[in-house]
């Protein structure tokens, strides 16, 4: 790739941003790799007190986000750590290139994302998207199952499902059966989007996603899956075979049983498309179901791979699943999220990512790295397969 040699990474980083997702673990680990780390926050006292509830507190320094003070401490090689809300994104990766810095977040990869991630490349800097937990964790857990697929089977196959189902939860079922784990109003935004996947061998859009709910069975425990934005670009983005008929693909959200009925109001709500409705409803759940601290939340990924023969027979199966229950010192959300995006920032720092755009972990040698990193640091996954794998072929 031509363009600026690749800048060298200074130890320097900025997270900006001290939400729910902003984990105890993945803070931490910066505050061991990093030359520096610096948080910031609408004000330093708020920035201060996130550390010291973290139990952090004088381990990385605290920031305001005051205009144009940021700007002015960035400098060439440090890494810019987005976690402020999506449409922030853009915005902080046009001032990182700027300023010759390196960026990283967890959101999906924008239109504007992209663009600007071009002109950071020809920079000579890295920009690490979908490094998280959904998207981020599902990725590099697809990447490894489509690689030992493809050992097994090879480029050629009748027919393929593949589903990955991911969804933060209440570790005790409550009455409206979710826990929020990020803003109300996001949640019900998300409803409103439609989903395309491939379902029966052919590309289907449903206008209402949770409209198609079915019932997922993982280790004896149901819970409700319904599809989720768009599949479709991802078949590519996970290599999947052109020899491949996909009889299914779908990338979706996961929910405790009893979670449609549950939510009848809030579907009644959104069909309204009413604005002014939807966002008061989003503060009144709120108000009704708020998060404390002792509420326990759990997080399941699940994603599966199956290969059929022509006749319905079974030629392989293999599966990731990730269950997690989030304790006193950190939610499983926070975990889940900001350690697999604090990995990435390291992956940065020891300048082992290439420039430009970078989603997660996007070969399976990386992916692997990137299991065995959350598997040693609280977060492990289960893979199964049917058949065993072939001796040669690693599990």
């Amino acid at each position: 790739m031509s363009g600026d040699p690749i800048v060298p990474a200074s130890g320097v980083v900025h997270w900006i941003g001290t939400g729910l997702s902003t984990g105890r673990s993945g803070l931490e680990l910066l505050c061991e790799r990093a030359r520096r780390l610096k948080l910031w926050d609408r004000t330093a006292e708020r920035a201060e007190r996130r550390l010291a509830a973290l139990g952090l507190a004088g381990r990385a320094e605290a920031r305001a986000l005051r205009p144009g003070d940021l700007e002015a401490e960035i400098r060439p090689g440090d890494v810019v750590v987005s976690m402020l809300p999506a449409t922030e994104h853009p915005a902080l990766l046009r001032l990182a290139t700027a300023r010759r810095a390196h960026f990283a977040c967890t959101s999906y990869t924008s239109e504007a994302l992209t663009e600007q991630a071009a002109a950071a490349a020809r920079a000579g800097l890295v920009v690490l998207t979908e490094a998280g937990l959904d998207p981020g964790i599902d990725h590099v857990l697809s990447h490894l199952l489509v690689e030992r697929a493809r050992e097994e089977v090879g480029d050629r196959a009748a027919s393929v499902t593949f589903t990955s189902y991911c969804g933060g939860i209440p570790a005790e079922p409550n009455d409206f059966r979710y826990r929020f784990s990020w803003a109300p109003y996001g949640v019900l935004a998300a409803l409103r989007t439609p989903a395309q996947h491939i379902d029966g061998g052919r590309r289907r859009t449903v206008r209402h996603p949770w409209q198609a709910t079915r019932t997922l069975v993982l280790d004896g425990e149901p819970f409700e899956v319904y599809p989720n934005r768009d599949s479709l670009p991802f078949v590519a983005q996970y290599r999947i075979p052109d020899g491949w008929h996909l009889h299914t693909f779908v990338r979706g959200t996961l929910r405790s049983a009893g979670w449609r009925t549950a939510w009848t109001e809030v579907f009644d709500t959104v069909l309204t498309d009413d604005e002014t409705r939807i966002r008061s409803l989003a503060k009144e759940l709120a108000d009704r179901y708020p998060t404390t601290e002792a509420d326990r939340d759990r997080v399941v990924l699940s994603v599966e791979l199956t290969v059929q023969e022509t006749d319905g027979g079974l030629r392989w199966r293999g599966s990731h699943l990730l269950d997690l229950t989030g304790d006193e010192t950190e939610s499983a959300m926070a975990r889940c999220v900001s350690l697999p995006l604090a990995h990435g920032v390291t992956r940065i720092l020891d300048e082992a990512l290439p420039r430009g755009l970078n989603r997660a972990a996007e070969d399976p040698e990386e992916a692997a790295r990137w299991v065995r990193f959350l598997d040693a640091h609280g977060v492990p996954t289960t893979f199964t397969q049917t058949p065993p794998a072939r001796p040669g072929v690693a599990p």
